[in-house]
């Protein structure tokens, strides 16, 4: 990872200050800057979901509230996967009805961008397929860089469950596809489809079930997911790109070089970022390695630490609100109180430069990756249209088979085989107050495919035949595996309620990954110390049911903190 070591080190204690914030709270900090624009109009405490107030003045209350409701909208992991099947839903409709020419028309509509006599034309399906796809991508490599910075994948024998997991969880669904193609060539070269979880789909499923299953299920599926999308990231880069082109391929790494020298002399603006990272999309794509890949090298160059000296934030940012209220005057107009502005403006800018880049950029792209990106995907790649074809012809076909039992049969006997194999070899162990049906809910899960899984039926055949064969088999398999992994896993969590069993409060619904994680390196650290303090006094330690971490601040949480605020 290019992020130097004080930079690591400086990106835990920014996640650790960070830990328990929601993303309301976020938005609440990002407006402290504001405290004091107006001294006309009577005060209002806007109160948001942790019971936290806000000094808006009542003319823009309403307005407030409704902004912290639109940003738990758009941070939900159930709604997400929501939007996504409503355009799968949508796209389904449209093929299989006479507006289908009309509608394959418009996005295949050629968009020309040049200057003079230099210019190049890129369809919409192809904009959205490898222009908006590498944001998805970028994502998902943020999130990879997070798990090994912070979460999971930092903890190699904690780590060896789920990515042990995931390897089943894409050879065994191989095996299955190439038990059904190996005498057809010309289909083959799709194995790598049924490999692939989709994990906004698999969570989202998984956030149904709430408190009903415990905390390590979803850590478990979360981490097994990421570790699933660094090995289709290997695959499409490797298997599915063209014959690349050399030249390119080393400009590409001249640009990557660049990003990486920004890393290391600590540059932790976004733009540099932002502008090197069009330009190494722009070689990838011209290389012929998929273009998607950039969005993945790009996230791992972003610095994931602070600029800010966190050691030392505390006390100067407490020295500035006492200069703040120094400056203060309850009777001047705002407009006049140039110190107190200045002072404000200053601590609001230093707060904000408090959090990592990486976790900034992630939350910037969460809410239009899940709720425009994936959805205009799922819109334009779902449109199955069966017209004339029969169905017993699909499903007889080895691609649909192939593709069908790897995802239906082959990820969850690959996910739950080498998971029971890791456990048994005393490798790694369950995490806690998990047991085996839990991690066999979730291996069902796990063969979700959907996104990925169409992404990669995109590549992998050249006969649009076989990837609307394909695109079926995703689709039902998918569709059908989902609905067994809820039901199995409400199965077991009524059987548990019915013994007096509860787990974990879970994180709340409009948690991203980041934050889920990041309350989950707090909730490990306790129960490391629960257990040593059990180990001294020579008991065993009880099974806690309920977490006393939670993404959001306690009352008690909130007193200490007027306390401190109050010294």
């Amino acid at each position: 990872m290019a992020t130097d070591k004080a930079s690591a080190q400086n990106s835990d204690a920014a996640e650790k200050q960070q830990t328990g914030a929601s993303v309301r709270e976020n938005a609440d900090t990002s407006l402290a800057g504001e405290e004091g624009a107006h001294t006309a109009g009577a005060a209002c405490a806007v109160e948001n979901s942790q019971g936290n107030k806000t000094p808006f003045i009542s003319e823009v209350s309403g307005h407030h509230r409704r902004y912290l409701k639109l940003l738990e909208f758009t941070h939900s992991t159930t709604k997400a996967a929501g939007f996504m099947l409503l355009g799968a839903i949508l796209s389904l409709i449209v093929a299989n009805s006479p507006a289908y020419g009309s509608f394959l028309e418009f996005w295949h509509t050629e968009i020309t961008l040049g200057f003079g006599s230099a210019n190049t034309s890129m369809s919409l399906a192809h904009i959205i397929n490898d222009i908006f796809m590498c944001l998805f991508f970028l994502l998902v490599g943020l999130e990879i860089k997070y798990e090994m910075t912070v979460g999971e994948l930092t903890n190699i024998r904690q780590a060896i469950l789920p990515v042990g997991a995931a390897i089943g969880g894409v050879a065994v669904p191989i095996i299955f596809y190439v038990a059904f193609n190996q005498g057809s060539p010309e289909t083959l070269g799709g194995w790598g489809v049924p490999t692939a979880t989709d994990i906004a789909f698999a969570l989202g499923i998984l956030a149904l079930l709430g408190s009903r299953v415990p905390a390590g299920v979803r850590v478990f599926l979360s981490t097994l997911a990421v570790a699933d999308d660094i090995i289709a990231i290997v695959v499409i880069a490797v298997f599915y790109g063209h014959a690349p082109s050399v030249l390119w391929l080393l400009a590409a790494l001249v640009v990557l070089g660049a990003l990486t020298a920004l890393n290391r002399l600590h540059f932790y603006s976004l733009w540099p970022y932002v502008l090197l990272g069009v330009v190494l999309w722009y070689c990838v794509f011209m290389s012929g390695v998929h273009a998607t890949i950039a969005g993945v090298l790009l996230a791992f160059t972003i610095p994931s630490g602070s600029r800010v000296d966190l050691l030392s934030f505390g006390r100067w940012s407490n020295k500035q609100l006492k200069e703040i209220r120094a400056n203060f005057q309850p009777d001047a107009p705002v407009l006049g109180q140039s110190d107190y502005l200045k002072e404000v403006s200053h601590l609001a800018r230093v707060a904000k430069e408090v959090v990592p880049p990486a976790t900034r950029l992630e939350r910037m792209l969460y809410p239009w990756v899940y709720f425009a990106v994936l959805p205009l995907f799922a819109l334009t790649n779902a449109d199955v249209a069966l017209g004339g074809t029969s169905f017993g012809a699909i499903v007889a076909d080895p691609v649909f088979l192939g593709v069908f039992a790897g995802l239906i049969l082959g990820k969850p006997i690959g996910i739950f085989l080498f998971s029971f194999l890791i456990v048994k070899l005393k490798i790694s162990s369950l995490p806690n107050n998990v047991i085996w049906a839990h991690i066999f809910g979730a291996a069902l899960l796990g063969g979700v495919g959907f996104t990925m899984a169409i992404f990669v039926a995109n590549l992998a055949y050249a006969d649009p035949g076989q990837i609307l064969v394909a695109k079926v088999a995703i689709l039902s398999a998918s569709l059908l595996v989902g609905i067994i992994g809820f039901l199995f896993l409400l199965f077991q969590a009524n059987i548990a309620m019915r013994k007096g069993v509860t787990y974990e409060e879970p994180i709340l619904d409009n948690a991203n990954l980041q934050a889920h994680a990041a309350h989950e390196v707090k909730r490990r650290k306790h129960d490391k110390h629960e257990e040593a303090s059990a180990g001294e006094s020579g008991q065993k330690a009880s099974v806690r049911t309920v977490s006393p971490h939670r993404a959001v601040p306690t009352d008690e949480d909130r007193q200490a903190a007027s306390s401190r605020k109050d010294a």
